[in-house]
């Protein structure tokens, strides 16, 4: 190009023409050559940001909605400008991420799922064979005196009661995953209601042979609004869980009701084996079992003090624990006190 130039000069001299237009025609050229490297500059400036900020961008979410596709959640994708290929570069990496989330909560549903399945079969496995064991005794003559007759009849009952617990617990957990708890409320007299429920846990303690002592220092007036029914079966559950793992002679149970301000607060307190420190606070977790608890004659779905939590919340209470290894543990709930609101 430079040697074209100079020729073409050369001849323009030679042939006299006047320098004014020579030198404009000198200028025009240049400017011409400038002006085509310019828009060759541009071009590549040009393509170069097409390819940075919008095809490298799209070519990534290309690949990212294959591995989604192909249900490999596990990536990352950062926007690098804060425009709107950018924008739309973190909508989709917010996507990813509740589709992880999702994922996620679906597998430890199906395990969780899996796992209460075994644990119940587990659990009603223990009670059938004793109840079948006893109905062969009673079928093959076994027992024939009326005492031991009626032992086998009265074992048979209690492993059957123990089935229809764990079917009841089943039928009630599968109510807490859909929140279909059937809640009746109404206003209880704290007095009252606990008597109640203390009078009627202290004979069946006095049937196992474990000491149950009460303690309610509630005055008589204290109102709470809760589900009669649903609340007993928070304090069934627990004292249920209490006693599962007494293992000292004689065995202690004791209730305490007390007045804290604007809630009562019941302390369902025992003498068993205790809970590690590690395992206290995974104690209302859905199918957590402590390594104590896992002892196959003690059975347990795992879902008992989760359903416990569940109940009291839903009351707006709150609930937990307090333990010693070897010395026992103590299970807390809070529920808060009604007070009725006088009209000016």
């Amino acid at each position: 190009m430079k040697l074209f130039t100079r020729l073409a000069v050369m001849f323009l001299i030679s042939t006299g023409l006047p320098l004014f237009l020579l030198n404009m025609l000198i200028m025009g050229r240049v400017a011409y050559s400038t002006s085509i490297v310019i828009l060759i500059m541009a071009g590549f400036v040009l393509l170069s940001w097409v390819y940075s900020s919008i095809l490298r961008p799209l070519d990534e979410l290309r690949r990212a909605t294959r591995k989604i596709k192909e249900g490999n959640l596990d990536f990352t994708l950062e926007a690098e400008n804060d425009d709107e290929i950018g924008q739309l570069t973190q909508d989709f990496e917010e996507m990813r991420l509740r589709l992880k989330e999702s994922q996620e909560e679906k597998l430890r549903s199906d395990r969780e799922s899996k796992e209460l399945i075994s644990n119940i079969a587990h659990d009603l496995k223990t009670p059938l064979t004793a109840i079948q064991g006893y109905s062969e005794g009673i079928l093959d003559g076994v027992a024939r005196s009326p005492e031991k007759q009626e032992k086998y009849i009265r074992t048979i009952y209690n492993k059957a009661n123990d089935m229809a617990r764990l079917i009841d617990e089943l039928n009630f957990y599968s109510k807490i995953e859909t929140n279909r708890i059937p809640y009746n409320y109404s206003k209880l007299c704290v007095r009252e209601y606990f008597d109640d429920c203390a009078e009627e846990i202290g004979l069946d303690m006095e049937g196992k042979g474990i000491s149950f002592t009460y303690e309610n220092q509630v005055e008589a007036s204290v109102m709470v609004i809760a589900d009669p029914e649903q609340l007993r079966r928070v304090i069934n559950n627990i004292v249920g869980n209490s006693v599962k793992y007494l293992d000292k002679s004689p065995g202690k149970l004791c209730i305490r009701v007390l007045d804290v301000g604007d809630f009562i607060q019941c302390d369902i307190e025992d003498n068993g084996r205790g809970i590690a420190k590690q395992d206290l606070t995974r104690i209302f977790e859905r199918f957590y079992r402590t390594d104590a608890s896992r002892n196959s004659s003690q059975g347990g779905s795992g879902i008992g003090l989760s359903i416990v939590k569940k109940i009291i919340e839903d009351h707006g209470g709150r609930i937990w624990a307090s333990s010693q290894e070897g010395e026992g543990t103590t299970i807390h709930f809070l529920l808060r006190k009604y007070i009725e609101v006088k009209a000016d």
